[in-house]
């Protein structure tokens, strides 16, 4: 398989580059790059973690029939940080179900509390929340009282997303005050 001989010879942006344009918008191999983060070798879901989140940037369609099984993937023990990080960057840029949105939503603000996780799972967690507030108002006022409380204690660039966050949050609550 040529995307696993990609993945085993190197973690680089080269890497990355191959792999989104080995998948391009074709769904048959971009299940393929899912099925390795999944049930891969730990290296190669590592590895596999940060060209998909590039592919669902660029073709955030890709996403929509594994959703789910990604999201549920973020329930697994002793994941690695960096298909953590990369699922929850991907999240970002897909419209997530309804059925999907209390999962996500419960797994983004364990990542935000938790001390242990790293900077880079928080703010896309941080992110995922945001554009989920814009359809769950109240969402949005909890995580305005989290990231204001960890704030002042935040490293810097933590802190940068939580205040452009915060700005975000603003604006949409002023947007949703005029509404009603």
């Amino acid at each position: 398989m040529k995307l696993m001989k990609i993945l085993e010879k190197e973690n680089s942006k080269t890497m990355c580059t191959l792999v989104l344009d080995w998948v391009g918008t074709n769904p048959a191999r971009f299940g393929q790059l899912v099925t390795l983060l999944l049930k891969g070798k730990p290296v190669i879901m590592q590895r596999a973690s940060w060209p998909l989140s590039l592919c669902v940037e660029a073709h955030p369609i890709l996403a929509q029939p594994h959703l789910k099984v990604l999201v549920h993937n973020l329930r697994r023990p002793n994941l690695h940080d960096a298909v953590r990080r990369s699922t929850m960057r991907l999240l970002q840029y897909v419209a997530i179900p309804k059925s999907l949105q209390g999962e996500v939503t419960n797994r983004c603000f364990t990542y935000l509390t938790d001390q242990r996780e790293t900077i880079g799972v928080k703010v896309f967690s941080m992110t995922v929340l945001s554009v989920l507030s814009k359809q769950l108002p109240d969402l949005g006022r909890e995580l305005r009282m989290i990231l204001e409380d960890q704030l002042p204690y935040a490293s810097p660039g933590y802190a940068s997303r939580a205040r452009k966050t915060l700005t975000q949050l603003s604006r949409l609550s002023k947007t949703n005050d005029r509404k009603r």
